[in-house]
């Protein structure tokens, strides 16, 4: 019997965003009144920010996305939220990519449990629910919005990993795919394709669950029809990646990734490697692993006219080799889940450093 613990309610379509005023009246029957709102830093000075209804109690929290989520960073938000709002949390309202969602997720977290962000990198170490939550998604790709992980890096630790829990998950979501339409044309490829590389991984695993299939197998064929289209962002298709991402999210609550995602770690721990592009830079190095899938992501890749950095893993010293090679293969998880217990002795040092090396 395996348990799993899904998104509380969510609603979906064009304008959905202005109904977020009624979805927050429930958290605050409890008593407290305060919303915090963490935004991404890209709207600062938008017109959404009319769009959220922000009252006299809330507070706003402009998230830099300029780099990925560290635990440290995650920590300084708390103790902002708790001298701004006093206790007087009724909700934390995520406004934006993944990096924010995550933000969201985990202040959300620490407000009702004791600790630090990375005393609870790991699974199910949360012994406490979190502060009632609401996702807004401004891209489609993390599956941030439909996850039970919080993922962020620890740089004492050369660490990054998730804060993975049931307690994690958004209990509300808002889908409007409107809030996507001015995602530059690059970003939105980068991000539309972890949702397809997460379902892959997925589904190539040893760990397999058939709840988590049937979701990787829809958000998928969403996928191929939104980058094999001749239009990627049009309405339509921006709709189909919404929701593409939303199931893909909820596959990977289900079950674990694979090769792909501990070498994107690499990346982001070692160059601060944004996640999405980070897992298109390795997908492209994955003929050994993904070879058919491999194939499909550069013909999306080419119809899209999409470029990809290159070199990135050229002229480094032994000692940037090193924590590439650590910084991958902690991920024990999803590397056993895509080879098995002796995961190792196939990726030994010298097959790591091959691998980065064709990034």
């Amino acid at each position: 019997m395996r348990i799993t613990k899904t998104v509380g309610q969510y609603m979906f379509g064009a304008g959905t965003i202005g109904a977020l005023g009624d979805v927050l009246q429930e958290p605050k029957k409890n008593g407290a009144t305060g919303v915090v709102y963490f935004v991404d830093h890209f709207f600062n000075g938008s017109d959404l920010l009319d769009r959220l209804p922000v009252g006299a109690d809330d507070h706003v929290i402009f998230v830099d996305t300029t780099d990925e989520p560290t635990t440290d960073g995650v920590d300084a938000y708390v103790d902002q939220v708790k001298q701004q709002m006093d206790g007087n949390v009724a909700a934390v309202v995520g406004v934006g990519g993944g990096a924010t969602l995550d933000t969201s997720k985990a202040v959300s977290n620490l407000l009702n449990n004791p600790g630090k962000a990375a005393d609870y990198q790991g699974w199910d170490l949360l012994p406490n629910p979190g502060v009632f939550k609401v996702g807004i998604p401004t891209l489609s790709g993390t599956g941030a919005e439909g996850s039970r992980t919080s993922v962020m890096m620890n740089q004492e630790k050369n660490l990054k990993l998730g804060m993975n829990s049931d307690y994690t998950v958004f209990d509300r979501l808002v889908l409007d795919p409107d809030l996507t339409a001015s995602v530059p044309r690059d970003q939105y490829f980068y991000t539309g394709m972890d949702t397809y590389i997460h379902c892959i991984e997925s589904l190539a695993g040893s760990y397999k669950h058939a709840m988590a299939d049937a979701y990787s197998h829809q958000a998928l064929s969403l996928c191929r029809d939104v980058f094999l289209s001749d239009d990627m962002q049009s309405q339509e298709n921006r709709e189909k990646l919404m929701i593409a991402s939303y199931m893909g999210g909820s596959a990977i609550g289900n079950s674990f990734v694979g090769v792909v995602h501990p070498f994107s770690a690499g990346l982001s721990m070692v160059f601060h490697t944004h996640h999405c592009v980070g897992n298109c830079i390795v997908m492209n190095a994955m003929d050994d692993f993904y070879a058919t899938e491999v194939k499909e992501f550069r013909q999306m890749m080419e119809r899209q006219d999409i470029p990809l950095p290159e070199n990135v893993c050229g002229n480094l010293t032994n000692a940037q080799w090193q924590d590439l090679y650590d910084s991958t293969v902690v991920h024990e998880k999803p590397l056993i889940n895509a080879l098995g217990d002796d995961f190792k002795s196939i990726l030994t040092p010298d097959r790591v450093r091959e691998i980065f090396a064709r990034m």
